[in-house]
C-alpha cells in the first residue's frame, strides 16, 4: 500500500508540474479556464529592436537563426538585402549583443532546438527562408498562396499568415494564408 500511495503520489507530482507558468510551455489565464500557449520561438523583447528592425520590416525573433547568420547580416547593414540599413556603432553593437544572446542555439525552444539541429553553423544562411528548416515547414505551400498572392509576396513576410510571429508563434493552427484562410496540410 504504501509503494502504491508514493506512486500515484509521483505520477500526481508528475502530472501538474507540466501545468506551472512560465514562457516556455505555458501560462494560467485569470479564472478557471485554463489555456496552454505554447511559443515556437522566443518573443521579440528588446524595445530598440523592436523599433529599428520593425519599422521596416517584422522584428524576426532571434531564434529563427543562428548566432553565426545574426553575426553575418549586422556587419553587412550597409547592404541589407538591397537596402542601407546602417544604425548608429552604439545602436548596433546593442541590437548585435540582443541578437547573439537569443540566438537559436542559445534557445530552449522547440522551434529554435530544430532549427538550430538542421543548420550547418559553418554555413549558416543570411536569411531564414533558406534554412534546410524552413524550407522543409512550407514545401507543401502552392506558389500561388505566396508569390502570386500580392497580400503575402513572399515567405519572408511571416506575419502575413503568422499573425502572432513577433511573439514566437508559428503554430499551423494559427496559419491564416490571406485571401485563403486557414492552413490545412
Amino acid at each position: 500500500m504504501k509503494t502504491f500511495t508514493v506512486s500515484l503520489l509521483l505520477v500526481f507530482t508528475l502530472l501538474t508540474s507540466g501545468c506551472q507558468a512560465d514562457d516556455d510551455y505555458g501560462e494560467h489565464e485569470k479564472g478557471w479556464q485554463f489555456l496552454h500557449k505554447q511559443r515556437d520561438v522566443a518573443a521579440v523583447e528588446d524595445p530598440l529592436y523592436r523599433e529599428e528592425c520593425g519599422s521596416c520590416h517584422l522584428a524576426y525573433p532571434p531564434g529563427l537563426l543562428p548566432g553565426s547568420s545574426w553575426k553575418k547580416i549586422m556587419t553587412r547593414l550597409d547592404n541589407h538585402f538591397g537596402d542601407n540599413a546602417e544604425l548608429e556603432p552604439a545602436v548596433q553593437k546593442r541590437l548585435t549583443t540582443y541578437l547573439l544572446m537569443h540566438s537559436a542555439e542559445r534557445s530552449d525552444y522547440r522551434r529554435s532546438r530544430r532549427i538550430i539541429r538542421s543548420t550547418n553553423e559553418a554555413n549558416a544562411p543570411l536569411r531564414i527562408t533558406e534554412l534546410s528548416y524552413f524550407k522543409h515547414e512550407h514545401n507543401e505551400i502552392p506558389p500561388r498562396l505566396i508569390k502570386d498572392n500580392e497580400k503575402v509576396a513572399s515567405l519572408s513576410n511571416c506575419n502575413a499568415c503568422h499573425p502572432r510571429a513577433e511573439q514566437g508563434f508559428f503554430s499551423d493552427r494559427e496559419i491564416r494564408i490571406p485571401g485563403y484562410g486557414a492552413w490545412d496540410d
